[in-house]
């Protein structure tokens, strides 16, 4: 078998690599989860996409394309984020029976993030999505 070495490829994984042998070693008595691995990858796309934001606004197209690239690397390995109409869905399922939302709004934000929580794997969320969604749902349960 014939090794292709591709320098770009390995050079980006073996970082996402290190930070999920850190955070290996900063819980030794449990291993990372795939949830906590997914997070992870999540945090290094996100890194990346701020970096050739800014390399674009630094006249810097060259760092930018390369931070694209490792995006695109470590994004197919990353499985898809739950659509608004699923994220509705459960809030909408914790709303109806696990929180009572005719209490203080405030308080019943918090049980229902909760509660979504419990049954969502936060990995497989844009946490920014699910708080517009719940507050949309919230104004409209009223």
């Amino acid at each position: 078998m014939l090794q292709n070495k591709d320098s770009f490829k390995s050079t980006t994984l073996r970082s996402v690599l290190a930070e999920i042998q850190a955070a290996d070693k900063a819980a030794p008595q449990q291993k990372a989860s795939s949830s906590s691995i997914v997070s992870i990858i999540r945090k290094a796309t996100q890194k990346r996409n701020e970096a050739a934001e800014q390399f674009s606004q630094s006249n810097r197209p060259d760092l930018a394309e390369k931070e694209k690239k490792e995006v695109e690397l470590l994004s197919s390995f990353l499985p898809a984020l739950l659509s608004e109409s699923e994220i509705d869905r459960f809030l909408k399922e914790v709303m109806d029976t696990e929180v009572d939302v005719g209490e203080n709004p405030r308080k019943a934000a918090g049980k229902i993030y909760k509660a979504f929580y419990m049954k969502v794997d936060k990995s497989l969320v844009d946490p920014d999505l699910v708080k517009r969604r719940a507050e949309a749902l919230l104004i409209g349960h009223k």
